[in-house]
């Protein structure tokens, strides 16, 4: 049996605990949560801070500790599952569960319950925030400061549209790896506008055109893929996606983007898909 390492806690010298029989290793260690404290980290490939990102963790997300060693923590991202290297300053010891999200495609929280005071941020959507007090239109979490509340949406409160959450996106830099609406990879960011719907999702491409069912015809919401990217599909004829052409998450004809890709040796698509 062949496990993706992708998503597999699991090196030749150590693994989770929870793999001790499954997967050979020096050693085995339990997981200890920590959490993502900042706006948003990096999850290297590597514990050195030239090496490429592979994902982010959001504020409030968990990271999985194994191991920390030089300034690195390595472990797995509890949201997505993906495994790499975290900057332990970046994290601290989990605490209250989260009762909010951010709602808003980005906002500040402030030192204090008022929007005169020091900024923090900008914290990005889909971001996890444990409320545990509240001032007038302001709510206090743990680990950072005093949100507009209205910017927050309760655990379990969903948005229905995934493209109308992809199309507050527009602009937003392409960044590999990125996940925050201050920079945004194509996966990323149909992973961030399916999350906001309350639909977890896989975090690479090839992963995430294994789930759903064919679309015979396409419609709003339907993906596209190629080799390495995927797009959704704004209509009928037009896609958004983050892209390394634009440098952005961008609209386009889906023809146009399709003629542009044959033309530079990527292909045909290889799966349209309805999740």
């Amino acid at each position: 049996m062949s496990l993706d390492p992708r998503v597999t806690p699991a090196r030749g010298d150590l693994a989770s605990r929870a793999l001790e029989g499954v997967v050979p290793a020096k050693a085995y260690a339990d997981p200890r949560a920590m959490t993502a404290v900042v706006p948003a980290a990096a999850l290297r490939r590597a514990a050195d801070p030239w090496s490429e990102q592979v994902d982010q963790l959001l504020f409030g997300e968990v990271f999985e500790v194994l191991e920390e060693a030089d300034g690195y923590a390595w472990g797995q991202a509890r949201r997505d599952g993906y495994v790499g290297f975290v900057e332990t300053g970046v994290l601290a010891p989990a605490g209250p569960p989260a009762t909010h999200r951010v709602a808003a495609i980005r906002t500040y929280a402030f030192a204090e319950p008022s929007i005169k005071s020091r900024a923090l941020g900008p914290y990005s959507i889909n971001s996890l925030v444990a409320v545990e007090a509240r001032d007038g239109r302001f709510a206090k979490a743990a680990n950072s400061g005093w949100f507009i509340e209205a910017h927050l949406a309760p655990i379990g409160m969903f948005e229905t549209d995934p493209v109308a959450v992809a199309e507050r996106f527009l602009g937003a830099p392409y960044l590999w790896g990125g996940r925050e609406s201050l920079g945004v990879d194509c996966s990323g960011l149909v992973q961030q506008a399916l999350l906001a719907c309350g639909k977890a999702f896989p975090r690479d491409t090839d992963q995430q055109e294994a789930v759903g069912e064919p679309a015979e015809t396409l419609a709003r919401g339907d993906l596209v893929f190629w080799t390495g990217h995927v797009a959704m599909m704004l209509d009928a004829t037009r896609i958004i996606h983050a892209n390394a052409f634009h440098m952005a998450t961008a609209i386009e004809p889906l023809a146009e983007t399709r003629a542009r890709y044959l033309a530079n040796g990527v292909g045909e698509p290889t799966a349209y898909r309805r999740v």
